[in-house]
């Protein structure tokens, strides 16, 4: 054997002495500090929907389950759960895994393409992303809703359907309030608050009074009298909007809406803008403005 061969066969044998003594300190080291998970993980995992979301906050149904047996988070932060669902939850858990806050996602618009003119025609791309990123939308309202449906394409749970008006109507028994919504909006006019959440100003418009209503028939103008008929400081004008205190919610009553001028406030029990008919594709049901106008 010349001397090269035995150097090889010498600096194999070095390399194969460390990589078992390395593998033997890895295995010596797992079977000590190796941490067993608690079974009940994929009991929970399995019980759990799977639509892996993030509503709930966590990356997956996975992380959330770990969560949940950890004690970090409550099993009725997860939305999605069927009521069957829940009540295996609950008693593989030994909690009660029903929801008692249930947020949905609210339109802060109202104005369609009815009440609220285009200043031009947007040809492009039909998303509101790409719309509002080269012609503000094209709506004389550049807070409106410009009603390319980017929110119907994110939400994976159907809820939302582009309504005759050009308005995104969200169905809040399917809503799991899992935020799709809300991020892909490029106008932010998503917002997710509870369902028993009662009081909306369905406009972001911050032009004041007949400036206002020269873009959207139903926009806010500023009047202050919702401010005024709402409980104390419930309600403040800020750049010709009025925009509600939700940490003040408690405070919310119906008189808020009875002198609003254009119906841009509105008192809102569950659905928020009516189902459309699937037989006609059309609007049903009851509108939220107290003197019906659908927007």
């Amino acid at each position: 054997m010349d001397v090269s061969t035995s150097s090889l066969l010498a600096s194999v044998a070095v390399l194969g002495g460390v990589g078992t003594t390395f593998g033997a300190l890895i295995a010596l080291a797992n079977a000590r500090f190796r941490v067993e998970e608690d079974p009940r993980v994929d009991a929970l995992s399995d019980i759990l929907p799977g639509a892996n979301c993030g509503a709930c906050g966590f990356a997956g149904c996975r992380a959330f389950a770990e969560a949940v047996i950890d004690g970090r988070t409550p099993p009725a932060r997860c939305t999605v759960m069927s009521e069957g669902e829940r009540e295996d939850v609950g008693a593989l858990l030994g909690v009660d895994a029903t929801v008692t806050d249930r947020a949905v996602a609210r339109l802060m618009c109202a104005g369609g393409h009815d009440v609220a003119p285009r200043k031009a025609t947007y040809r492009g791309i039909e998303s509101c992303a790409a719309a509002v990123a080269v012609s503000g939308g094209g709506k004389g309202c550049a807070w409106g809703c410009v009603g390319f449906a980017d929110c119907e394409v994110a939400c994976g749970f159907d809820a939302i359907h582009m309504g005759p008006n050009g308005l995104p109507i969200v169905d809040v028994d399917a809503c799991t309030a899992c935020n799709d919504c809300v991020e892909v909006c490029p106008l932010g006019l998503f917002r997710l608050l509870p369902l028993d959440t009662h009081l909306l100003v369905q406009c972001r418009n911050l032009l004041d009074g007949d400036l206002a209503e020269a873009v959207c028939s139903v926009a806010c103008t500023g009047c202050r009298k919702c401010a005024q008929d709402a409980g104390p400081e419930l309600i403040e004008i800020r750049q010709g909007l009025a925009v509600i205190d939700y940490d003040r919610i408690e405070l919310e009553n119906p008189a808020a809406i009875e002198r609003c001028p254009t119906g841009a406030i509105v008192w809102v029990e569950g659905q928020q803008f009516p189902l459309l008919d699937p037989a006609h594709g059309v609007a049903s049901g009851h509108s939220t403005h107290p003197e019906g106008m659908l927007a």
